[in-house]
């Protein structure tokens, strides 16, 4: 990582001005936080990317207007549980009371008030408690590393941990911060998943770069995730920036641009590596790398292909080198490569071994390849060997209490 950038303690609370609160509003959980506020001492340029399934929630759809309509933003609310889907004009109406409610408390605009909700689908909120739950958070909104640790842990939902980080960049003197928190488990694929990631910074930045940055970002980060192969109707990720850091405005593609994009990236796909690894039920994070592919895309579909194979996967969980499925995923992944070049390497914090050299099996250890597959981060490396670009995807093993979880998610 270039040493401009210095990775910090903290998330979303990290960067000038920015100020969590969480609250237990009762929505569907018992005994624990359901419901975080994120607010900025300072009006925000706001850009925001949303899922991709053409059955979209009702926040998603209240936060891409506010996006899109050049306003400023100034306040997110987060509630966990219930997911305001498939909800209709009922649940696009909870969000305007949502964001109604958090503009009379903060005195903030409503257009400046961006809601996000995660959960299960077809329920309507409970709108009574969202908005009391608005009340309460916001006289207990602070800028400490604990109010922002509070907020990503209410969030969550079948989550197991908690996702944040931050750095700093040190930008001609100027130290600029970017800080971040997600949640997401389950019911996520590529293409934006189940996941809900705010990011915020003290930069000064337009908002056509801060949208660009966003933009081309998540193709290599939140989109190369995937735990089960679900796309959600909510995802969401929010990426505000108040200028209070006092930088010079980025306004073109310059190196102080490269610098953030260089930053950006390192807070998405870390989140993005804590979403994968924390998948609901997993013991591992899979991680595939496609290198000496023909193109970046080529490289892309095969890496998505392989992460997203249940047998793979499933292989993953019982630490078993089964090479064959691997090749099988890419196989049919529609990308077009030849399969008598593949080398195929198995890694991990136990070690590094070869399985397949020119697309057939080499003498190794099933011993040692079990020893490899056992840890909690296992990689597996294809080389195509067909040209310079590569990709890398993330996943997870798949587990029975993965079944578990979701044969009895609603209750």
């Amino acid at each position: 990582m270039n040493e401009k950038i210095k990775v910090i303690e903290g998330g979303v609370t990290a960067a000038k001005g920015f100020m969590a609160a969480s609250t237990a509003a009762g929505i569907k959980y018992k005994n624990r936080q359901d419901m975080a506020m994120i607010y900025s001492k300072q009006p925000c340029k706001s850009a925001g990317t949303f899922t991709t399934n053409l059955v979209k929630a009702a926040p998603v759809k209240w936060d891409k207007n506010q996006v899109t309509s050049g306003a400023d933003a100034q306040a997110v609310i987060i509630n966990a549980g219930i997911a305001n889907a498939c909800t209709g004009e009922e649940g696009m109406g909870y969000c305007a009371q949502t964001a109604k409610a958090a503009a009379e408390v903060l005195g903030v605009a409503e257009n400046g008030v961006l809601v996000a909700s995660t959960g299960v689908i077809g329920m309507q909120l409970p709108i009574d408690k969202i908005a009391a739950g608005v009340k309460t958070m916001a006289p207990l909104l602070g800028d400490s590393l604990e109010k922002g640790t509070e907020a990503s842990k209410a969030i969550m939902t079948t989550d197991t941990k908690n996702k944040q980080v931050a750095v700093q960049i040190d930008m001609n003197g100027t130290m600029v911060t970017i800080g971040g928190m997600c949640k997401g488990s389950g019911m996520i694929h590529p293409n934006m998943c189940t996941m809900l990631s705010f990011v915020t910074t003290d930069a000064a930045i337009s908002k056509e770069l801060l949208q660009e940055a966003l933009s081309e970002d998540i193709k290599d980060t939140y989109n190369m995730i995937s735990v089960d192969g679900d796309t959600s109707t909510n995802d969401t990720v929010l990426l505000l920036a108040n200028g209070l850091a006092g930088n010079r405005e980025i306004t073109e593609k310059n190196e102080d641009y490269a610098l953030f994009c260089e930053a950006l990236n390192y807070i998405n796909e870390t989140l993005a590596k804590k979403m994968a690894g924390d998948g609901e039920g997993c013991t591992a994070l899979f991680e595939v790398k496609i290198v000496g592919a023909e193109t970046k895309d080529q490289a892309k579909v095969l890496a998505k292909s392989v992460i997203t194979s249940s047998l793979t996967k499933a292989a993953i969980f019982g630490h078993d080198a089964n090479w064959g499925r691997i090749l099988c995923a890419m196989g049919y992944s529609g990308a077009q490569f030849d399969p008598e070049k593949v080398d195929l390497f198995f890694e991990s914090a136990a070690g590094h071994m070869q399985i397949i050299k020119d697309g057939v099996a080499v003498d190794y250890s099933e011993e040692e390849a079990t020893k490899i597959l056992s840890k909690e981060h296992v990689i597996a490396i294809c080389d195509c060997k067909q040209g310079t670009f590569n990709a890398t995807a993330y996943g997870c093993d798949l587990t029975h209490e993965y079944v578990n979880i979701n044969a009895d998610y609603r209750s």
